[in-house]
């Protein structure tokens, strides 16, 4: 997740306000009928406010789990952490449960950014992003980056609780201003983690990706994989503003079913957020990666993938970046890359369907 106008935690800060305003006029992000439905189940995704989702298939209950940050207003408890959406067909959801609170006397203070949950020597792990805006990394070039990073957490049950791991030591070193951690296994089965390294600390923002031991902690130094600029579509920023930068956003690894190795990831064009893709020319985490045409534009992002059920490939990422929600497309596996069918409108409630790249 990644906000552009003004900085990324002076715009988050703002937003939150707006959110918070509209709620306090006793709405939730919004007067539509349909939002005003959120107080009961079933829910919809057009009354689901969510950023960064992220959907495991549990074949064992036939459920999907939706993480994503916790609200209060939907889950009735105040702490910052993680909550989770259950359904049986990504259609009508239960409302929200806490699945992990950030401990009091964490060094961080806000975020519960990118929630990802993944099976590892048969526990639950849980990814996500916190920062602390109070505390100030060195300042490089003219920027000022604050402590921002990607934390572990794990759990027996997939739907927790989960506690963190280390004592809610940072992954990756808590001088690299990090976030939007994602977990890979090659196919040598050796674990790694795929991340971004932060605009705000950098300038051309990065995906890096660090090799983990068989506890999910660092066993070696991060290796750059490539940066925003990479991508012939981003939006440049003067590299001479140190309030400007290059997006890079919301890594996910996926190997097609020839063997290919592609990386979903996000950033911002002229005209919004997108959801772009990108190929390992080795079939390798450590590339050399080529750019390919992004999948969706519209102002849609940080996307991910998994398997329904009935075995269809889909893809559920967030639209607008601004009051966002959960939007479902089927996907075809071409082999070589992946590609848009369309969107599942008939899941998500969306009127306006975003289906292809079209544009720069």
């Amino acid at each position: 997740m990644t906000l552009l106008a003004g900085g990324r935690t002076g715009a988050a800060a703002g937003l939150r306000a707006a959110f918070m305003a509209v709620l306090a006029c006793g709405t939730l992000l919004g007067a539509t009928a349909a939002t005003r439905q959120a107080a009961v189940a079933p829910l919809l995704l057009p009354d689901m406010p969510l950023h960064d989702p992220w959907i495991v298939a549990d074949r064992a209950t036939r459920t999907y789990w939706l993480f994503t940050r916790n609200e209060e207003q939907l889950t009735g408890d105040k702490r910052l952490g993680i909550m989770a959406y259950r359904s049986r067909n990504l259609k009508h959801w239960q409302r929200p449960v806490m699945v992990f609170a950030l401990p009091e006397g964490s060094w961080a203070n806000d975020g519960a950014w990118a929630p990802e949950v993944h099976r590892w020597k048969g526990r639950w792990y849980l990814f996500s992003t916190f920062y602390n805006d109070g505390l100030k990394l060195p300042a490089e070039n003219g920027r000022k980056p604050v402590r921002r990073s990607t934390l572990l957490a794990s759990s027996a049950k997939l739907g927790g609780p989960y506690r963190l791991e280390r004592d809610g030591a940072p992954i990756v070193d808590a001088a690299q201003m990090t976030l939007d951690g994602s977990l890979h296994v090659d196919r040598a089965g050796k674990p790694w983690m795929v991340y971004a390294h932060e605009w705000v600390q950098v300038g051309d923002g990065t995906i890096e990706a660090v090799p983990l031991d068989d506890t999910l902690a660092a066993a070696g130094q991060p290796r750059l994989l490539f940066r925003a600029s990479d991508a012939p579509w981003v939006k440049r920023a003067d590299p001479a503003d140190v309030k400007g930068g290059n997006v890079t956003d919301g890594p996910e690894l996926f190997r097609t079913r020839t063997g290919t190795l592609l990386m979903l990831w996000s950033s911002y064009d002229r005209h919004g957020y997108v959801q772009s893709l990108a190929r390992s020319k080795s079939g390798s985490i450590a590339g050399p990666w080529e750019q390919l045409p992004p999948l969706v534009r519209g102002d849609s992002g940080h996307g991910m993938l998994f398997r329904r059920f009935d075995g269809s490939l889909t893809m559920v990422l967030h639209r607008p970046f601004e009051q966002a929600r959960g939007k479902l497309y089927a996907m075809r596996d071409l082999g070589d890359t992946i590609a848009v069918e369309r969107e599942l409108t008939e899941l998500d409630g969306e009127t306006r369907p975003v289906v292809t790249a079209a544009g720069d």
